[in-house]
């Protein structure tokens, strides 16, 4: 028989199925593959503007995936205001301070404040949400934050420019709406509201505040017409934000937020693999020493504790 998601409850004994596996393997391919998809968007279109048009694209897909899958989209103006929230954090102001913080701040540094979620949100959680705080799952995050540092390398982290005080500001600051997102997305689900539902809804607010930064930031609604741009803002709007985020929230309702967590410290390991296929990324025995690292503390996240195993 399928295990049934876990409460707020019982996250910490909550024993991971081979279905969670699967979302935990999707989140990290789809997430994992959109920071070169992004890159490939940088140039011509404003990165706003490039948000604006893949999160718009994303928030008509879901409401149709809503619609046919019969998913509740008529909601209270009290439920709205969660969906504005969740939209507000999650799916635009998040991603637009890592964008203008990657003007002054090396993207290896970027990289590690945004593994930090793996220790942010269980400690979130703790406090928003009363999920028990589990010392092995934060000793794993801090492994595996310590094993992206090691990947990137002193130089890649050092190596920054003019203003990169300002930029880790913005970095600190994504990373927390993140993590904020993460705990309005349990408390919406707590309430009995599906994922694809709240996730149409708040895609809807995103790509509003996303326009609306646009439309003061004086940046023109245009779109780059080359096929890799193209391609890549397809690919941001499908995998890195329907079917990623609907797994990604999914997975957090199921196994808690300190295991989904620490997909945000693979994330970038991942990313690093498809440099070095299509950029070649030469890795260094640093690097190497890092990856083990990181593997070694997904092996702590995934391990069950004797109490667990009965």
């Amino acid at each position: 028989m399928a295990q049934q998601p876990a409460s707020s409850s019982t996250h910490a004994d909550y024993v991971m199925g081979r279905q969670d596996y699967i979302l935990y393997a999707v989140t990290i391919f789809t997430w994992g593959s959109s920071w070169f998809a992004m890159h490939l968007q940088l140039g011509v279109v404003a990165p706003v503007v490039s948000l604006f048009w893949r999160f718009s694209g994303a928030a008509l897909l879901m409401l149709v995936l809503a619609w046919i899958g019969r998913q509740p989209l008529r909601f209270s103006l009290r439920q709205h205001v969660w969906f504005a929230a969740l939209g507000t954090c999650l799916f635009s102001t998040n991603l637009l301070m890592y964008y203008t913080a990657g003007l002054t701040v090396n993207s290896g540094l970027l990289a590690v404040f945004f593994s930090l979620a793996a220790i942010v949100n269980p400690l979130m959680a703790a406090v928003v949400l009363k999920q028990p705080l589990q010392p092995r799952l934060l000793l794993a995050a801090l492994v595996g934050i310590i094993g992206v540092a090691l990947m990137f390398g002193p130089d890649a982290l050092l190596n920054n420019k003019d203003g990169v005080g300002h930029g880790l500001l913005l970095a600190a600051m994504g990373t927390l709406l993140f993590s904020s997102g993460n705990m309005i997305s349990g408390r919406i689900q707590y309430r009995g509201i599906s994922v694809l539902s709240a996730n149409a809804w708040g895609m809807v607010y995103g790509s509003v505040v996303l326009g609306l930064v646009a439309v003061v930031s004086g940046r023109p609604f245009i779109i780059e017409p080359t096929l890799t741009y193209m391609g890549s803002l397809l690919w941001t709007i499908v995998f890195s934000s329907v079917i990623a985020f609907f797994v990604y929230l999914t997975l957090l309702g199921r196994i808690g937020a300190a295991r989904i967590s620490y997909t945000t410290v693979l994330f970038p390991v991942l990313a690093l693999l498809i440099s070095t296929v299509f950029e070649n990324y030469e890795w260094t025995p640093l690097g190497l020493v890092g990856l083990c690292f990181v593997i070694a503390g997904n092996l702590m996240v995934m391990r069950r504790r004797k109490s667990e195993q009965g």
